[in-house]
């Protein structure tokens, strides 16, 4: 075994900040496993996912699955980069419960691009067509509504990334 710690990486950002691309980037190191929650959530929910309301309730369903996952990945000493945003105080606590379990080092990585910029992005995404959702502007709206930026309180080891992600 590796005599470093293992790492639980996990990402801050709106919808199309450029998570899941610095997400895939993290996950090629060795010994590191990525956990989607878009794939997660598209393979197993995403026939009942057509609103806000419903994302929140299946996201909830797959933390209560993933958390003791992460925990046994990191336990035996496998760094994990977590793709589920951490975006509000609530979804942040679910990742501490996750680290309190845990010896594991962590790193919160922050991506705040302009609004413009993750719009931009959503939509290419979406004229693309391969990303399990294909989020509307309105929906990108509503969900900003709901970031809310990490505090020093939260006492993570915070990543800040670019204004461009």
């Amino acid at each position: 075994m590796s005599s470093a710690s293992p790492v639980l990486h996990m990402l801050c950002g709106k919808i199309a900040a450029g998570k899941s691309t610095l997400a895939a980037r993290l996950g090629r190191q060795d010994r590191t496993v990525l956990l989607a929650e878009d794939e997660w959530l598209g393979a197993l929910f995403a026939d009942r996912m057509t609103t806000a309301r419903d994302y929140v309730r299946c996201a909830a369903s797959l933390q209560q699955v993933m958390g003791p996952h992460v925990v046994s990945l990191l336990n035996a000493e496998v760094s994990v980069v977590l793709d589920f945003p951490a975006n509000t105080v609530e979804s942040r606590k679910w990742m501490r419960s996750i680290l309190d379990r845990t010896a594991a080092a962590h790193q919160l990585h922050v991506l705040n691009p302009p609004d413009e910029v993750c719009l931009a992005r959503l939509r290419a995404r979406n004229a693309q067509g391969d990303h399990p959702f294909a989020a509307t502007e309105e929906q990108f709206r509503q969900f900003s509504r709901h970031f809310v930026a990490p505090s020093p309180e939260e006492d993570f080891n915070i990543v800040v990334h670019g204004d461009n992600g």
